[in-house]
């Protein structure tokens, strides 16, 4: 299996016991997530519940990639994703899911994104160890990412 690029993670948006009371929910955290680590601005989160109301982000075996609208790129300060898993499920318009990988990009870079993230969901061994990783350092591993974000922020 050929290495993937590295994805834009950083792993402080990385939250393995997240907990939700809805789907809006756990897309707002994804989101929380995203701004927490200083890749987008606020208002992209309700793109992305936006975009959920129009076209849900549920792609199977119990995952969701949600992602804002293309009308807020201007809300984007740098490609990013979180990965948030919920460990007692979220009801995603009646299908269970347990884990959230959140996606803010310029321009076209959300296309990357998707398809790299696609390849590594499709592949049910790599979608199981992600469902269960144990620490951010294991989900950076199965992510092809090679270590903390290259955009650190010079304040926290």
């Amino acid at each position: 299996m050929p290495d993937l690029a590295p994805l834009p993670l950083d792993p402080r948006a990385i939250r393995l016991d997240a907990m939700a009371a809805s789907r809006d929910d756990a897309i707002r955290q994804c989101g929380q997530a995203l701004l927490d680590v200083g890749a987008i601005e606020e208002p992209y989160i309700a793109t992305m519940i936006e975009r959920e109301q129009v076209l849900s982000t549920y792609v199977g075996e119990g995952v969701a990639i949600p992602h804002g609208t293309s009308a807020a790129k201007h809300a984007v300060h740098h490609d990013a994703l979180s990965v948030l898993r919920f460990p007692a499920g979220v009801d995603w318009d009646g299908e269970p899911v347990t884990l959230c990988v959140g996606i803010a990009a310029r321009g076209d870079g959300h296309v990357r994104l998707l398809s790299e993230l696609a390849q590594i969901l499709m592949d049910p061994e790599r979608a199981k160890a992600l469902r269960e990783a144990s620490g951010p350092g294991e989900v950076l591993r199965l992510l092809g990412s090679a270590g903390p974000s290259t955009r650190e922020e010079t304040s926290a």
